[in-house]
């Protein structure tokens, strides 16, 4: 039988699983969108670069990482970013540029139903 790929660490297996509950209690897409890609194998998870997010998103936007945040490239815009991770490097750019780096399960709590936010893979 095939080893199951996926998430090992316990706390990111109970909030995909919180995500899928409420997401289907609820009827909200977005949770469980993310709840998918949070499920996938950490070699398959979305890695976005900072240069990425400047290019994809405007000033004052939301943007939704399920998955790292690395540091190649410049940000010259106020973003919020929520993501799973964030490089050290990638989080200081980020808070230079006057966005926030916020964590997902933060987002979740603030805005459940998904509105107004993108989601970069």
């Amino acid at each position: 039988m095939p080893k199951p790929t996926g998430p090992t660490n316990p706390l990111l297996s109970a909030f995909i699983s919180e995500l899928r509950a409420r997401g289907h209690t609820e009827r909200i897409n977005f949770l469980l969108e993310m709840a998918d890609r949070l499920s996938a194998p950490e070699r398959i998870r979305a890695e976005v670069n900072v240069g990425k997010i400047e290019r994809l998103s405007a000033a004052g936007e939301t943007v939704v990482v399920p998955g790292k945040v690395l540091s190649a490239g410049e940000l010259t815009k106020k973003v919020n970013v929520a993501a799973l991770k964030f490089s050290p490097a990638a989080e200081e750019k980020i808070l230079k540029a006057g966005g926030r780096a916020i964590d997902l399960k933060e987002l979740v709590e603030k805005n459940p139903s998904g509105k107004n936010l993108k989601i970069l893979v």
